[in-house]
């Protein structure tokens, strides 16, 4: 078994406030868990209103299909949400015990 974890740092320029933020989270975390059916959450930078830092898991029993997964996630959210930047992509799979 493997698990594979995303840390993904996006900067939102078009947000103006929290709840502009906390709407496009929203957005792609529930968009994301129905296609992948992986967990998706915002992990920090909560209180900034540009920044939202993402933490995404999937578990797969093998480790280039975790891998391809966290990969397809990333490249779904950067097709369609454009208006964001990812500042930030740390990718790992590991062996679970």
């Amino acid at each position: 078994m493997n698990l594979g974890v995303c840390k993904l740092k996006l900067h939102c320029p078009g947000s103006h406030s929290l709840k502009d933020k906390r709407r496009i989270v929203k957005s792609i975390t529930s968009r994301v868990q129905k296609k992948y059916n992986i967990s998706v959450a915002e992990v920090d930078d909560q209180d900034l209103w540009q920044l939202a830092t993402l933490g995404i898991a999937c578990v797969s029993n093998h480790r280039q299909h975790a891998d391809e997964t966290l990969a397809r996630v990333i490249s779904f959210i950067t097709e369609n949400y454009p208006e964001l930047e990812v500042v930030e992509c740390e990718t790992e799979v590991l062996p679970a015990l």
